[in-house]
């Protein structure tokens, strides 16, 4: 079942609290922190991405849509692999963890689509499924370059290291969703 509860701004507060403790700890341990969040609505299933920025570049992204963990726990499991396991980018540093900033996705339901005029650039994210493919862009990744929803697909194809226009294919799966995207420079924390 997706994910529906709107966050209030208390809610996405704890959870980049969560993953900027999870950060901390990570890279000075090796460990995850201990304990469960105040607030029950982060116990419920959802699927996230985890996206850390350095001097505003890309240091590290990593997500799952499975929707079998507690938001609380796929955010410190998705801390660690960003800053861990993307194989673009080396392993985050202990000293570097200050100069990081945090954004979270967390990613609502799915559903199918056949093509552009069924994608709202700016709202919608993309999965695309072919054979063993698979690639998936978050829905701010489309304004961050000024995608319109023809260059948005022929990129998911990219990332799913396909042929842009491989979306087209009869045995390709295109589903859309939306995603609730906030980050520590628009939400900082309470003084």
């Amino acid at each position: 079942m997706p994910y529906d509860h709107i966050l209030t701004d208390d809610e996405k507060r704890e959870l980049l609290r969560i993953a900027r403790a999870t950060l901390r700890e990570y890279t000075r341990t090796g460990f995850v922190p201990p304990g469960r969040p105040h607030r029950q609505s982060l116990l419920d299933p959802a699927g996230a991405f985890v996206t850390l920025h350095r001097d505003g570049q890309l240091r590290g992204c990593i997500g799952t849509l499975q929707e079998t963990q507690p938001l609380y726990k796929v955010v410190q499991e998705m801390t660690v692999a960003a800053a861990s396991r993307d194989g673009r980018f080396e392993p985050v540093r202990a000293e570097e963890v200050d100069d990081i900033d945090i954004e979270i996705s967390v990613l609502g339901g799915r559903r199918r689509v056949r093509g552009p005029d069924e994608i709202e650039v700016g709202r919608h994210g993309l999965c695309l499924t072919k054979a063993f493919h698979r690639g998936l862009l978050l829905p701010q990744v489309a304004v961050e370059h000024g995608w319109d929803a023809q260059t948005f697909l022929d990129h998911v194809c990219l990332k799913a290291g396909l042929p842009p226009g491989s979306w087209r294919a009869p045995d390709a799966v295109v589903e859309v969703f939306t995603a609730q995207v906030f980050g520590e420079r628009d939400l900082p924390a309470r003084g």
